[in-house]
């Protein structure tokens, strides 16, 4: 809790994972990976539970004795390929509200997280609390400016043509390559600006403000976390190099 406000911990979980079968509960470290997330969330001294949403049986089990907590599985129809975590979030928060366990706010913890701790969240939400409310997304510095980085403009949205046309509107018949960002790139680096990404491992907001046009990555608020908390696990060699940073740091 803070300033009176009952904190929930959200962490999605689905079962239907492609890249790596069963990522959420894979073991890291002597722990399933879920459990790093629930316990940055139970260490965190501001919030009140830690839920876990998920559709699958093993993956409620297995986050129940990391501690978390799973009042209900998510619908079939909210854990598919193409499910939005917004949708599976809101529906949440009112199931929770409707049963008389309500929350004044939420912090979205992506279980791909492992290394993101309490003191990321606890700073995070302190944050949050002093910025009026409003959302917050982490965020940490990226290795690459994309002063640097070019669009393909052969590469084609899902309807109409370039991307390039698209997001810079100079593209021409020469299929050259199009700036990111209409900048001169002809700058020392150590002269150019930081850039930050928002890297999915906390976003926090007011229970009030979910909805499913709610886009969480576009919260107005950057916290800034260590880039090497940031690492997310979407496919196996980020799950090798999860295990490697975890056993060296032992």
């Amino acid at each position: 809790m803070i300033d009176g406000k009952r904190v929930l911990a959200f962490i999605p979980a689905r079962g239907g994972s492609k890249g790596i079968p069963h990522k959420n509960i894979q073991d890291l470290a002597g722990t399933p990976l879920i459990g790093h997330t629930i316990k940055a969330a139970l260490n965190c001294p501001y919030v009140d539970a830690c839920m876990v949403s998920t559709d699958d049986d093993e993956i409620a089990r297995v986050a129940c004795e990391q501690g978390g907590w799973v009042p209900f599985l998510r619908p079939i129809e909210l854990a598919t390929d193409t499910s939005k975590t917004i949708d599976c979030l809101d529906h949440a928060v009112k199931k929770l509200a409707a049963d008389g366990t309500p929350f004044d706010i939420v912090c979205l913890l992506q279980a791909t997280s492992p290394f993101r701790t309490a003191e990321d969240l606890t700073g995070a939400i302190r944050f949050f609390s002093s910025n009026g409310y409003r959302g917050v997304a982490s965020v940490s510095e990226v290795t690459d400016s994309p002063i640097l980085m070019r669009i393909n403009p052969q590469t084609r949205d899902n309807t109409s043509g370039p991307v390039a046309k698209l997001a810079v509107g100079t593209y021409d018949a020469h299929d050259e390559f199009i700036p990111a960002i209409p900048r001169t790139s002809t700058v020392r680096r150590q002269d150019m600006p930081t850039f930050l990404r928002v890297n999915g491992a906390i976003y926090i907001n007011l229970v009030s403000d979910i909805n499913p046009l709610l886009s969480l990555n576009d919260n107005p608020l950057g916290y800034i976390i260590p880039k090497s908390h940031a690492l997310d696990i979407d496919e196996p060699n980020d799950l090798a190099l999860a295990r490697f940073l975890m056993k060296s740091a032992c």
